[in-house]
């Protein structure tokens, strides 16, 4: 038997959060849940992500097995970020495939295995959010970029070097040459103001 969740925006609390008490614990009873959630909070790594209010649509199959209920579907959101060479923005739409087993209270399963390495019904309800954050953050790139061959910003005065002259560069002293350098320039500022340096550091008109 196959029960469906029409199509919704949700905009609760705990969107992510599906009562499946309709499902029983007859294994082979199945649910299709299909909606739009607007996320609570923002999803994602740290220069890119599904942004906080954000749409995010939910095409699941909720399927009772013997241990729990086997959730697999997908998951698709706008993300927004910045280029991690330009930090210019950056959109792209992530969209991850979810599978994930969720285990009924003193089942074998529960009893049996870490508490960190399997999701747990609570009350009748599944809790998708730590699934969706963990599939998310594992599809999305750690270093995004605004094209593949960005060049990235100019290491002396940070302008982008996409959008600067062909000739752009700066004059870079090698820091071994630095003191000397600076002292010359002194002894040219002295010159242009009409000062001459005698062997005794006193200057003379």
């Amino acid at each position: 038997m196959v029960h469906t969740v029409s199509a919704q925006s949700v905009t609760s609390p705990a969107p992510f959060v599906l009562d499946i008490r309709s499902l029983g614990r007859r294994p082979g009873t199945m649910a299709e849940v299909h909606r739009t959630i607007l996320t609570p909070s923002r999803i994602g790594v740290e220069m890119i992500g599904i942004e906080e209010g954000s749409e995010v649509d939910v095409d699941l199959r909720l399927e009772s097995v013997s241990e729990g209920v086997l959730v697999t579907g997908t998951v698709c959101g706008e993300t927004s970020g910045q280029c991690s060479r330009c930090l210019e923005p950056v959109e792209g739409t992530v969209h991850v495939f979810l599978t994930e087993l969720f285990a009924y209270p003193n089942s074998e399963t529960e009893q049996t295995t870490d508490e960190e390495d399997v999701h747990r019904i609570v009350d009748e309800q599944i809790d998708l959010e730590q699934s969706i954050i963990d599939a998310v953050a594992m599809e999305l790139p750690m270093s995004p970029l605004c094209s593949d061959d960005c060049p990235g910003l100019c290491p002396q005065c940070g302008v982008r070097l996409a959008i600067a002259d062909p000739d752009h560069g700066h004059d870079i002293i090698d820091p071994r040459w630095a003191g000397l350098a600076a002292k010359l320039d002194t002894l040219t500022d002295d010159e242009g103001n009409g000062t001459q340096t005698n062997g005794t550091g006193a200057g003379t008109q």
